[in-house]
């Protein structure tokens, strides 16, 4: 084998479809790897399972599947995705429903699991990265704890014949590096080429960022035909160089730009890319263009890795209750400040002791703070009106005050907002890796 092709069919749980559909038709690719996971992500996956057995995947898990499979064909690209999330098995038999309703015969499935090591870390002694105390100083349920696992477990998936493979919290790097070392036979020691086959995953996981989405600057950085965004291909030869480019007729662009940006997208330190599989180095990575939409990959290196697994920890921290009301023509920032000293008062001196509170005129002084000057002064404005509570019912109190200003605020107010939602928090431990222990379940349309 020359060379092997991976398309990414998503960059998260909420991406387009349609690109993965036009890459399974005709990208003329070996693999289609789906990411969509986030720390966040799996923490209100494993809440929807609590809730319901038989859910905790991907909530587009089924329109993808739906999608993508007749597309696919009997020969088409393999598919690996972390969307089986807080249920792999779940996913995989909804799939495999779905392989079946498709008339799709044949087709095998499987499903990683062994990433949940809830049992495992809960009350433990674990040190926690972002706060220095133990997971038992928490002092609150978690609700999740989800180990990153590495390739291996998907290359042996990949080994027993599977056509699409499910996993729950794997590294994003590892669903590309898994077919590589696959269709290579790369040694899961030969850190050189690991450290590689990491850093193209890493600059295919986040979809089309590396096709100029979340790129783009006009005026600056223009990029055309966002509407119709492609999808990036990775050509990666059996050294771990690759090409990286997209179908053409898609909108977007592949430049050493947008290369460079992915590259350094949410990297600590180049040169210590820590992941489950390897350290990768990628202090010595060159990106050259080769053409019209294609840049060309090399340099990349790794060493041994840690022998840790990361463990994303979700828990329940506390409820936030917002409100938003407009106001709109001559004096609307001076009735939108009004707004928010009656709201910050009445709060202050309710029986409420709000761990947080926040205040804002959406696009005015929501994000960057500070204020406008007279002669800019915003013609319609949006009061934003936030507190955190312990309690979902106190946190329900401060959308009520903000929904009262329509007789007892400011002149004008209007299209009142409220909602109350649970805040999900997420810390991090580390796992000695012979602490998890992967499986792999397979099934067959």
């Amino acid at each position: 084998m020359k060379s092997l092709r991976i398309g990414t069919g998503a960059g998260f749980s909420g991406d387009r479809i349609e690109p993965a559909v036009d890459l399974a038709a005709r990208g003329e690719l070996d693999y289609l790897v789906f990411e969509c996971l986030a720390e966040r992500t799996i923490a209100l996956a494993q809440q929807a399972r609590r809730a319901d057995p038989e859910a905790g995947y991907d909530p587009l898990l089924e329109r993808r599947m739906r999608a993508v499979l007749p597309k696919r064909g009997a020969n088409g690209p393999r598919i690996v995705s972390n969307m089986g999330a807080a249920n792999p098995l779940a996913a995989a038999r909804k799939t495999l429903d779905i392989a079946r309703e498709l008339g799709l015969r044949g087709l095998k499935i499987a499903a990683v699991t062994g990433d949940d090591v809830l049992a495992a870390v809960e009350g433990s002694q674990l040190e926690l990265l972002e706060t220095g105390g133990t997971v038992r100083d928490l002092g609150r349920p978690l609700l999740s704890a989800n180990a990153y696992i590495g390739a291996a477990p998907i290359v042996a998936a990949l080994e027993a014949g599977a056509d699409i493979v499910l996993t729950g919290r794997a590294a994003d790097p590892a669903l590309y590096l898994a077919p590589l070392v696959h269709a290579f036979g790369w040694a899961m020691d030969d850190w050189p080429l690991l450290g590689r086959g990491t850093l193209v995953g890493h600059l295919m996981e986040c979809g089309g960022q590396i096709t100029g989405g979340y790129f783009a600057d006009p005026g600056f950085k223009d990029v055309a035909d966002l509407a119709r965004l492609g999808f990036p291909i990775a050509e990666v030869e059996a050294d771990g160089t690759a090409i990286i480019t997209k179908l053409a007729g898609t909108g977007g662009a592949v430049t050493e730009a947008t290369c460079k940006e992915q590259l350094l997208y949410e990297v600590h330190d180049p040169a210590a890319y820590l992941q489950p599989d390897v350290i990768a180095d990628f202090s010595g990575v060159k990106i050259a263009a080769e053409g019209p939409d294609r840049v060309r990959i090399s340099g990349g290196s790794g060493r041994a890795r840690t022998g840790t697994l990361k463990v994303s920890l979700g828990y329940v921290d506390s409820h936030v209750g917002e409100g938003q009301i407009s106001y709109a023509g001559p004096g609307a920032e001076a009735r939108g400040r009004l707004a928010l000293e009656i709201l910050r008062e009445r709060i202050a001196k309710g029986p409420v002791p709000y761990l947080e509170t926040r205040g804002e005129l959406i696009g005015v002084d929501a994000i960057l703070g500070g204020s406008t000057s007279a002669a800019h002064e915003a013609r319609e404005v949006r009061v934003r009106f936030a507190a955190r509570a312990s309690t979902a019912e106190d946190a329900r109190l401060v959308a009520d005050e903000v929904e009262s200003l329509y007789l007892n605020g400011p002149a004008a107010g209007g299209g009142v907002t409220r909602q109350v939602r649970e805040i999900v928090g997420i810390l991090s431990t580390l796992i000695p890796e012979t602490e998890v222990s992967p499986a792999l379940t397979l099934m067959e349309s």
